[in-house]
């Protein structure tokens, strides 16, 4: 079945009374694949306490996350807090299946918040993050063991990703979505990323990560180890 169609149908029989709804998600920004699901935000009535359940109907897998009128804003602001604004985004990207006359106000609370960008770092915070970066590539560079070496790339580029967009007030991802925020910030740089990385899984050869992530972290002061102190 259509997915906006699918969509409907399921809001039609399940949330009849509710005062909104979006389809949100990679099929509404062109990017579906032959797994992705219908994203279904809800903004029902007489709700205690948002959630999130996930059904198969209309032979469509469905993630549906149902909010009352105040629910919303509290999973706005701590999606904001941890820079990763997945509630925002699915609102502000929805094509809209239902409304009462709440979802443009809804919509700009969302866009205003994505425009806006994460908190800035702090100086204590970006040399905290400096710290473990230089702590884990000092593992990576040292490491041996290819199985190791496999898993501690896998946590540099977690820890690095996240220093790139945080100091440059950017929104962060997880998953997939580590590489779409890069692209997002900097098409030039991900695919640099992407490539060493890719490198390293391919070929062993860490010259590539060890270059790239000395460059990201000169501008700030480059290593951080001698004097690094945390909680004294």
């Amino acid at each position: 079945m259509d997915p906006i169609k699918a969509a409907e149908l399921f809001i039609l029989n399940h949330f009849p009374n509710c005062y909104g709804s979006v389809l949100a998600g990679s099929l509404v920004r062109g990017e579906a694949t032959e797994t992705s699901d219908l994203d279904i935000v809800i903004f029902e009535k007489n709700l205690k306490t948002a959630y999130r359940e996930s059904v198969i109907e209309y032979g469509w897998n469905i993630e549906v996350f149902v909010h009352n009128l105040t629910s919303y804003k509290e999973f706005f602001k701590s999606d904001c807090e941890r820079a990763r604004p997945s509630l925002p985004k699915m609102v502000s990207e929805g094509i809209v299946l239902k409304d009462s006359g709440i979802i443009d106000l809804i919509k700009h609370e969302a866009n205003e918040l994505l425009d806006k960008g994460p908190e800035e770092w702090s100086t204590d915070t970006i040399k905290v993050k400096r710290y473990f970066i230089t702590d884990t590539l000092d593992d990576f560079i040292g490491s041996t063991l290819r199985a190791e070496e496999i898993f501690i790339a896998n946590t540099l580029a977690d820890l690095v990703s996240e220093f790139v967009l945080r100091s440059n007030r950017q929104w962060i991802g997880a998953s997939k979505w580590v590489v779409r925020s890069l692209r997002n910030y900097d098409e030039k740089f991900a695919g640099h990323f992407v490539e060493a990385f890719d490198t390293f899984y391919k070929t062993g050869d860490k010259s590539m990560i060890i270059v790239m992530v000395d460059e990201i972290l000169q501008p700030f002061g480059g290593r951080l180890f001698q004097g690094f102190s945390l909680g004294k």
